[in-house]
């Protein structure tokens, strides 16, 4: 059966359960230690004491002649463990008495006694009978409460560094486990941080002994995913690098044979399968730049890109499109700021991110709409929006159109439905997210890509 260290549910922690299995550790053995040292220092004080009584006693017992004894107060008995000494005659009667407060009270037998007086404990030892000695007797007494106090207050002593101790190793039980967390967690940030373009091994130079299988068994498992990618990278790369010379080939014979073709339905039947070729061509550009952005992206340097710049680059490219289709495509330069907008990142992505917004907005946007490009900038974030006047997308089907190969149905326009899937991907390398809203002023679609 297998037991479980760490408890379920939130009490799941590495510090929680160090302190839960070793703090009642150190309270016990904090008790043991401390019962341990009042027994041993009990025994101690009591031998000792009973020694020096005993001697007291027989000592004054060998004296020839009474001794004067001093009146002691409750206060030296009771506090500081001053004897209380009673001479008795052989008969059992008191000749003399060191305190008052203790009424003599001769024991039938010698030896040491623990009796109670006055309500209090007291440790007696009675000489016995002795012809050398006369007829008397000594007894001396000591308080029992004073030999308690004082094996208490040595075991106190004895155990104070451990009461010290233990609090001291509970807060530095705590601080290495949170120590052990940082570094636990400094290994899944650093896992966290691993995406398809920059897979690397953990360092296993810090990582304790107990934790390196695991980070081992995980850097195997990023490996295998490293090449996994890599071989799906140059799978698509490599196709699309098959497919583009044969379509190429088939665009151009087409080409040659557009003038062999009556009017009619052999036209029809020719512009439909040309219309399919260069569906075709333009799956195998979109997968043939989408690999070139898996490969590069992560090597890609982050310099200042003015933006306005990269929007000006791109509307001259696709202005032949717009005016192929009759689209009244601008920027709208009210509002800029006179200063250039910069923005850190990859310039080439940037591009991809733009271009890919601006050439849907022309494919989608019927001939002679209009597509709208313009730049914001609030509370610290940019923004890039492209207005057309498209059909726009079906509120359930905004979130999916990032999907790869997914295109809205009923839509009659041939694309790939890679362009935003790839865009998706540049403006995270540069920071930003992409957002599509329907129109609220007439149909269309913005399509948003602002810094996060």
């Amino acid at each position: 059966m297998m037991i479980h260290v760490f408890p379920a549910g939130r009490l799941c922690s590495l510090r929680r359960a160090l302190l839960l299995w070793l703090l009642p550790v150190f309270v016990l053995v904090g008790a043991a230690s401390a019962g341990f040292a009042y027994w041993t220092y009990n025994r101690m004080v009591a031998t000792f004491m009973d020694n020096q009584m005993e001697l007291i006693a027989e000592s004054m017992v060998a004296q020839e002649q009474d001794m004067v004894l001093p009146a002691l107060t409750g206060e030296q008995i009771h506090k500081w463990g001053s004897y209380v000494v009673q001479v008795f005659d052989a008969d059992g009667s008191p000749r003399s008495n060191s305190w008052l407060g203790l009424a003599p009270s001769l024991q039938p037998e010698s030896g040491f006694h623990d009796v109670k007086a006055n309500g209090a404990p007291w440790r007696i030892y009675t000489t016995p009978v002795n012809e050398s000695s006369g007829s008397r007797r000594v007894q001396v007494l000591q308080s029992g409460e004073f030999r308690r106090h004082l094996a208490a207050e040595r075991a106190g002593t004895a155990i104070l560094p451990v009461i010290i101790l233990l609090p001291l190793s509970a807060f530095v039980l705590w601080c290495v486990a949170a120590i052990m967390s940082r570094a636990i967690g400094d290994i899944a940030r650093q896992a966290a941080s691993q995406d398809e373009h920059s897979i690397a091994e953990l360092p296993l130079d810090r990582v304790p002994q107990e934790i390196a299988p695991l980070v081992v068994s995980f850097n195997s498992l990023l490996t295998r995913l490293r090449d996994a990618f890599a071989a799906q990278r140059r799978f698509v790369q490599d196709a699309a690098h098959e497919l583009r010379t044969p379509i190429t080939a088939v665009s151009l014979q087409l080409e040659n044979l557009r003038g062999d073709f009556a009017a009619g339905a052999p036209a029809q039947r020719f512009a439909q399968l040309e219309a399919g070729v260069q569906r075709a061509q333009r799956l195998v550009d979109q997968l043939l730049r989408l690999s070139r952005q898996q490969s590069v992206g992560a090597e890609s340097p982050s310099i200042p890109v003015n933006v306005h710049e990269v929007l000006r680059e791109s509307i001259n490219t696709l202005i032949a499109l717009a005016d192929q289709r009759n689209i009244d495509l601008g920027m709208e330069e009210s509002g800029l700021p006179a200063e250039p907008t910069m923005l850190t990142c990859s310039s080439g992505d940037l591009r991809s991110v733009v271009d890919n917004m601006i050439e849907n907005a022309l494919r989608y946007s019927p001939e002679g709409g209009v597509v709208d490009v313009r730049v914001t900038k609030s509370q610290g974030k940019l923004a890039i929006e492209v207005a057309d006047t498209g059909p726009g997308i079906p509120p359930e089907l905004l979130g999916r159109v990032f999907d790869r190969f997914f295109r809205v149905p009923g839509n009659d326009v041939r694309g790939s439905g890679l362009g935003l899937s790839i865009a998706q991907a540049a403006a995270q390398r540069c920071s930003m997210r992409i957002s599509l809203r329907n129109r609220d002023d007439r149909s269309g679609l913005v399509a948003r890509v602002e810094t996060v």
